[in-house]
């Protein structure tokens, strides 16, 4: 996708988003946004275009960690229960509850029974969220085998994005079958009416990020919220205020001043 295009295109979509978000806010509604897919297919670059604008109190980011060993004893969904939405909130979840069927379930890191349970468990607790208000919109970022690899060698070679790649990543290039398994297993037993998945083809990043933000705008029954117009006050004029005298040494140093233009 052109980059002139996809950019004016971008920001016509979000400031789509700004309108959403002030109808969540005057309406109260409750929204889950779940970005699942491959490692490398492009969920937290989409995640930071969908959040640029927002404001964070609304709108907020939910990346969990590895579980502690306390939250391990606790019932699997237990601890995303605490970071869904209140009235008035979106959460946008990059990866989620489904790291179970994905990433536990080819790594080993959850028994069969935990897995099992988890595919009976996940659309009792989405119906529920669902039947509660909440509006979940599911997304899955498809990407090849091809593209992940190049994506991870640029990851490699970028010091500022090599952080972005760990052991566990590169190990799904040699488990992409198992992977492949995995959510197409994951599909059977959670797309359900309640809460269908969504693929995005990520393959072209520019094109996915489009055609993701465009749907989720399309899937949420929003309404252009007339807000009132703001006027800025004239300055009063001075009381006789003083500053007082500035320490100098208290101020970042204008290394700024110091840089030249190539």
């Amino acid at each position: 996708m052109p980059k002139k295009l996809y950019e004016r295109e971008l920001k016509r979509l979000q400031a789509q988003l700004v309108d959403m978000q002030a109808w969540v806010q005057a309406s109260g509604a409750r929204i889950v946004v779940v970005f699942e897919g491959r490692d490398a297919a492009g969920k937290g670059s989409t995640i930071k275009r969908v959040a640029e604008y927002l404001n964070p109190r609304v709108a907020r980011i939910v990346a969990l960690p590895a579980p502690t060993e306390r939250e391990k004893t606790q019932w699997y969904f237990q601890r995303y229960v605490a970071h869904l939405p209140a009235a008035g909130e979106i959460v946008l979840m990059d990866r989620s509850w489904y790291n179970r069927a994905g990433v536990e379930r080819v790594m080993g890191y959850c028994t069969s029974d935990e897995y099992h349970r988890f595919l009976h468990q996940a659309p009792i607790f989405e119906r529920m969220l669902v039947e509660d208000g909440i509006l979940l919109l599911k997304y899955w970022f498809s990407v090849s085998d091809v593209e992940q690899e190049k994506r991870f060698r640029s990851r490699n070679e970028d010091p500022m994005r090599r952080w972005k790649l760990s052991p566990n990543d590169v190990l799904s290039i040699t488990k992409w079958e198992d992977y492949s398994r995995a959510k197409d297993t994951m599909f059977v037993h959670t797309d359900i009416p309640e809460a269908r998945w969504h693929e995005v083809d990520n393959e072209d990043k520019r094109r996915g990020r489009i055609n993701m933000i465009h749907h989720l705008l399309d899937s949420v029954p929003y309404e252009v919220v007339e807000r009132p117009e703001i006027e800025i006050p004239p300055r009063p004029p001075s009381g006789g205020y003083d500053r007082p005298p500035q320490q100098l040494d208290g101020y970042v140093p204008d290394y700024a001043a110091t840089l030249t233009e190539e």
